[in-house]
């Protein structure tokens, strides 16, 4: 499972979505874009496994995998159910640990971080968008969105300058005062989007993010993450 891709420009964004009609592989598939001759390494997993065991009956979710992606790219892990998707982008954002292997992220070997270490690491470094967009609720979109720049101590001015640029770019200008609630599912997860982007974290990750949309919201949000991904010089 040697996975490489050349080269970028700033910031990688990562994503992962189903293949439901592919029949089931050793592991998810790696397709990218955005690649140029200058290669930047912005994550790098050396020989990375895993293996649950709930109920006593091992299960290997990835098995020696190596990954490497270089800064600007818009990644895909792409694969049916089970191939090991999430358990891979849970790997990389340093919300699950390896039985085996190394993670290098941004330079940082992450898989000898402690939990305070990761915790600190995942704030300055790692934007998260979820497939239930877990939205505070009862804060508004706006509070929302700047919850991870407030947890940095960012002030208010700078607060409001970012999340006003990011509204404007997903299109929540006039829904910045409404709660989640109030919200269609693609709206929420374009609050979810703007919520990544707003500290200028090194990476993306994104699990599934379209799965709770319907199709033209989907596609919608693709379409937009592309075009931040440019935008931010992502």
């Amino acid at each position: 499972n040697g996975l490489h891709h050349p080269a970028g420009i700033c910031y990688c964004l990562a994503f992962i979505y189903p293949a439901h009609h592919q029949k089931p592989a050793h592991g998810p598939r790696v397709c990218a874009s955005k690649i140029t001759t200058m290669e930047t390494t912005v994550i790098d997993a050396h020989n990375i496994s895993k293996t649950y065991d709930p109920t006593g009956i091992p299960v290997v979710a990835i098995r020696n995998v190596h990954m490497h992606i270089a800064k600007g790219e818009f990644v895909a892990l792409v694969g049916p159910s089970g191939s090991g998707k999430t358990t891979l982008l849970n790997m990389i954002g340093g919300l699950d640990h390896p039985d085996s292997g190394q993670i290098i992220v941004n330079g940082t070997d992450i898989t000898s971080l402690g939990q305070k270490g990761l915790v600190k690491f995942r704030l300055h470094n790692i934007g998260f968008v979820f497939q239930a967009f877990n939205l505070i609720p009862v804060l508004t979109a706006k509070e929302n969105a700047e919850f991870i720049m407030l947890l940095q101590k960012e002030k208010k001015a700078k607060r409001d300058e970012r999340i006003d640029l990011l509204f404007n770019q997903v299109g929540l200008m006039d829904k910045k005062n409404i709660r989640p609630a109030q919200l269609s599912g693609g709206q929420q997860q374009r609050v979810a989007v703007a919520r990544a982007l707003a500290s200028k974290p090194q990476f993306v990750l994104a699990d599934e993010p379209t799965a709770n949309l319907d199709s033209a919201s989907a596609f919608n949000l693709l379409d937009m993450m592309a075009k931040l991904n440019k935008e931010e010089n992502m």
